[in-house]
Formats: structure tokens, C-alpha cells, sequence
């Protein structure tokens, strides 16, 4: 009976340094989610500014030429990239599965060929898996700040575009788990590449209030080189934004684990707790029946 004792005891004590652990973590995880919210809310301010330019440029008609970017090079598709977002680390619930499952089977739908598509990974966790199931891995990045900033997306753009424009890939998907609220997320997966009129004037017109606009546009110094900047200006909002929302997804994922598994270690401990008085009851109890024994024993 008294190892029995020992041994809940020792249970108690590893929960509760477990416990310990969640609870912290759950209080970073809190901090990051926060501070990555507020971030957010900036953003939204100048992507808003970017899509309402671009529903500007659609209704001027400045969009109607393929040929004034090289981003908007429509062409026959014979490979289609997927840039799946997910994190690096664990313990952020059930985010990453919930991804690729879906990432997967959006993958599947479009291109059931594995020849025919390649996937661009941002994050470890997605990274890894396809590469153990023999996915072509065409680039990959890892190490993603957790409250990234607008300058580390310039170097995925950077790659993805050249890669685009180098006919590696003939268009690209971006797939993520987009940020509903603290306690949900919804899989998302929008075309990046080729930058097209029809899907820059749709999303334009869903993330923005801006007016209509019947006159036309007056450029200077060309048509061209408007779009020369603005287009690139878009598709990094655009990975950007994606960036942003995933990880705002991540770091909720991440607090509602961490509240879980303290919430699990609670009552983990309050079952051991109570395990551990009974047993110790049984124990005085049988002290106390074995003494009482011996003295009626003695006076005999």
C-alpha cells in the first residue's frame, strides 16, 4: 500500500510540472496571438488601399492587356505549384493536420497527376511531410517569425515570381488556414499566379469599399510602368496577408491547445488527489485495525 502511495504521489507531481509547462506556454501563446492581431489590423489598412488601386486600374480597363507584366502571363498550364503555409513547431493543436488534409485534397481535385503540380512549402511541418511521401519539393521556407514582418515576405516573392516568370510553374495556388476567431479556423486556397483581371477585380471588390469609378485613368510616365509596380505591390500583399493570417491561426490553435492540456492536467491531478486520500485513508485505517489488534492481543 505505501508504494501504491508513492506512486500516485509521483504521478501528482510530474502533472503538475506539466501543468506548469502548459500554462506558460498557453501565456506566450496568449501574448503572441495578441500582439499578431494588432498587427493585423495595420495591414488591413494598406492592403485595403492596394485592392481598392487595383479595382481602379480593372475599371479603367489599365488590366485588359496581358502583356504590360510579366505576372500576368497567361499560359497553357502544364505545372501548377501549391504554396502550403503551415508552422514549424509543434504543439499548435490540431492546425497543421487540418492543413494538409486540406491542402491535400485540394491538390487531388485539381491535379490528380502527381507530374503535373509541385509544392512551394512555408514552414517545416509541411515541408517535411511531403518530402517523406515523395512530392516534389520545388523550395522551401523555414523559420518564420512569430509575429512576422512585411520584409521577410519580399524574399518568398522574390523566389516565387522568378520562378513564375522562368516557366518553372505556369500558376500558383496559395493554401492556408485562414483566421476566423480565437476558437476557429477556415481553409483557404486562392490563385496568386498568373495575376489576372478577373481574379484581381473579384478579391478587390470582397476586401474593399471602394467607389466606382467610370472616368478613366491618366498615367505617367505609361500604362506599364504603373502596373510594373503596382502588381508586385499586390501579389506580396497577397502573400503577406496569407503569412499573417496563417500564423494568427497558428498562435490561436496553439492557446486553445495549451489552455486544453492544463485544463486536462487539472483534472488529472484533482482525480490523483483523490485517489491518493483514499489510499491513504485505507492505510491509517488498516494502521489503526492492526494496532487496536495488538493491545486487545496484549491484554489477553
Amino acid at each position: 500500500m505505501a508504494e501504491s502511495i508513492h506512486d500516485v504521489q509521483r504521478r501528482i507531481n510530474s502533472t503538475k510540472a506539466t501543468r506548469q509547462i502548459t500554462a506558460a506556454m498557453h501565456m506566450v501563446s496568449t501574448a503572441k496571438l495578441n500582439k499578431i492581431q494588432k498587427q493585423a489590423v495595420g495591414y488591413q489598412d494598406y492592403v485595403s488601399k492596394v485592392k481598392a488601386v487595383v479595382m481602379h486600374l480593372s475599371q479603367s480597363h489599365l488590366l485588359d492587356d496581358n502583356s504590360s507584366s510579366s505576372l500576368q502571363s497567361n499560359r497553357p498550364v502544364k505545372k501548377t505549384a501549391y504554396l502550403v503555409i503551415t508552422s514549424d513547431r509543434g504543439m499548435v493543436g490540431s492546425y497543421n493536420s487540418s492543413v494538409l488534409r486540406d491542402a491535400n485534397a485540394f491538390i487531388k481535385e485539381r491535379t490528380p497527376n502527381p507530374d503535373d503540380y509541385m509544392v512551394l512549402a512555408v514552414g517545416g511541418t509541411g515541408a517535411d511531410f511531403y518530402k517523406h511521401r515523395g512530392v516534389n519539393v520545388a523550395y522551401e521556407y523555414r523559420g518564420v517569425s512569430d509575429v512576422p514582418e512585411f520584409n521577410e515576405v519580399r524574399e518568398i516573392v522574390k523566389t516565387v515570381t522568378t520562378m513564375f516568370n522562368n516557366e518553372v510553374f505556369d500558376e500558383l495556388f496559395v493554401c492556408y488556414n485562414h483566421f476566423v476567431n480565437r476558437i476557429s479556423s477556415r481553409f483557404r486556397a486562392e490563385k496568386m499566379l498568373p495575376v489576372d483581371k478577373e481574379t484581381m477585380t473579384t478579391d478587390a471588390a470582397n476586401d474593399t469599399q471602394a467607389s466606382p469609378l467610370t472616368a478613366e485613368y491618366d498615367t505617367e510616365p505609361s500604362d506599364e510602368a504603373v502596373l510594373q509596380v503596382v502588381l508586385p505591390q499586390y501579389a506580396e500583399s497577397l502573400v503577406y496577408g496569407a503569412i499573417l493570417d496563417a500564423k494568427t491561426a497558428e498562435h490561436a490553435s496553439s492557446t486553445n491547445a495549451m489552455q486544453s492540456a492544463t485544463d486536462n492536467a487539472d483534472d488529472l491531478i484533482a482525480t490523483l488527489q483523490l485517489h491518493y486520500n483514499r489510499a491513504r485513508q485505507a492505510q491509517i485505517t488498516t494502521e489503526i485495525t492492526e494496532i487496536t489488534g495488538g493491545q486487545e492481543a496484549l491484554n489477553n
